[in-house]
C-alpha cells in the first residue's frame, strides 16, 4: 500500500503502559466492523497476556519457533494446527459456541485433524471398514429433527480408525480410502453399516504438539470413537462423535471431545437383528438417535446466547451478520 494514499493517526510515544492503544488507534480505520472488532480484542488480550506474565524475549522467540513447527509439518493429510487447536481446548470451545444445541438435539464435538474428502459413497448396509483385524460391528441409526420427526436425504460422512487405532491416511502409499465413508439417511431418517469396534489411539505426537504434551506431563490419548458429520440444507451442520462407555480415556480425551451425552454402550446384534442386516448373531452393535437443528433454530439460539454473554461483560453490542459488533450509534 502507498502510504501517501492512506491516512495514518500519528503514534504517541510508545511505552509498556500505552502500546495497546497506539495498536488500536492505527488499526481503527478497518472499514470491517467484525474485523475491527476481533483485532482489538485480539490485541487487548494477547498485550495483557505480556504485562500479566511478564513475557520474556526468549519465551516469545520459543513461541514463534513452536507455531513455525507447527506450519512446516503440516500436509494435506496432518493438520498439526488442527492438533494445537484440540489440545488446548479451543477447537471444542469454537464449535460450541458457533453451533449451539437445544436440550433436545445431539451435541457436537471437536472435527480432528484426519477427516477428509475423498470418502467412498455407500449404500445402506455398506461396509466402512476392511480391516480384518477388526471386531465386526453393526452401525444402526436414525436422524431426526427436534420434533421428532424423519429427516429423509441427510448427507453423513463416518470415519474411525483400524483395529491398531491408525487412520488410513496415516500411512505410507495409501492407494485408497478405508474405515470412512459417506452415506445418505434414507426416507425415514434410517441409516446402517458394517464397521468395526472402535479402539482409543494417540493423537500424532511425534511432532511439536506431541512436545508440548509431554512438557505438560499429558498423554496424548484418545478414548475409542467413531466420528460423524451431518449436512443437509436447512439444518445446522453437525460435526460429532460417538464414544464408547468404559474407556480409560473417557475422562482424559486429549482433545477434550468427550461429552456425557455422546457416550454409548456397545450392545450385542439380536438373531432378529442378525436375519434382518445379514451380519452374524452375537456380533457387537452400536445403536444412536442423532437430532438436528434447523437453521432457524441455531441461528436464534447463537444470536440470542452471544448478546448474553455480551451483557454480563458489561459491553454495549450489536449484532451484525448474526456476530457481535460494538454498537457505537
Amino acid at each position: 500500500m502507498d502510504p501517501s494514499q492512506v491516512e495514518i493517526p500519528p503514534l504517541k510515544d510508545l511505552t509498556i503502559e500505552n502500546i495497546t492503544e497506539n495498536v488500536h488507534l492505527i488499526n481503527s480505520r478497518c472499514p470491517n466492523p467484525r474485523l475491527k472488532y476481533l483485532m482489538k480484542s485480539l490485541v487487548k488480550h494477547v498485550h495483557d497476556f505480556a504485562r500479566e506474565t511478564r513475557l520474556s524475549t526468549d519465551e516469545w522467540m520459543a513461541a514463534i519457533q513452536f507455531l513455525t513447527q507447527v506450519g512446516q509439518i503440516c500436509t494435506d493429510v496432518r493438520q498439526e494446527f488442527i492438533l494445537l487447536s484440540d489440545v488446548i481446548g479451543l477447537s471444542l470451545l469454537v464449535d460450541s459456541i458457533d453451533h449451539p444445541k437445544p436440550a433436545s438435539s445431539t451435541e457436537g464435538t471437536v472435527l480432528g485433524p484426519f477427516h477428509t474428502h475423498d470418502a467412498m459413497t455407500e449404500s445402506n448396509g455398506g461396509t466402512l471398514s476392511h480391516d480384518p483385524d477388526g471386531e465386526p460391528c453393526l452401525v444402526i441409526c436414525t436422524v431426526k429433527d427436534t420434533s421428532g420427526k424423519p429427516i429423509p436425504g441427510a448427507k453423513i460422512d463416518i470415519w474411525e480408525t483400524d483395529s491398531k487405532g491408525f487412520y488410513d491416511v496415516q500411512y505410507a502409499g495409501r492407494q485408497e480410502p478405508d474405515g470412512r465413508a459417506v452415506m445418505q439417511s434414507d426416507d425415514e431418517g434410517n441409516f446402517w453399516f458394517n464397521a468395526i469396534v472402535p479402539v482409543p489411539y494417540p493423537i500424532p505426537h511425534d511432532g511439536p504438539i506431541g512436545k508440548l504434551l509431554k512438557l505438560l506431563k499429558r498423554h496424548p490419548y484418545r478414548p475409542s470413537h467413531m466420528h460423524f458429520m451431518f449436512d443437509k440444507p436447512g439444518y445446522d451442520h453437525l460435526i460429532t462423535a460417538l464414544y464408547l462407555r468404559g474407556d480409560p480415556y473417557e475422562t482424559s480425551d486429549a482433545v477434550f471431545g468427550v461429552k456425557e451425552s455422546l457416550i454409548v454402550d456397545l450392545k450385542t446384534v439380536t438373531p432378529k437383528q442378525a436375519k434382518e442386516y445379514g451380519v452374524a448373531e452375537g456380533c457387537r452393535l452400536l445403536t444412536y438417535d442423532f437430532v438436528l437443528v434447523s437453521d432457524e433454530e441455531a441461528r436464534s439460539l447463537r444470536e440470542k446466547e452471544a448478546m448474553t454473554a455480551m451483557e454480563k461483560l458489561g459491553l454495549r453490542m450489536k449484532l451484525l451478520d448474526g456476530l457481535p459488533v460494538p454498537d457505537v450509534d
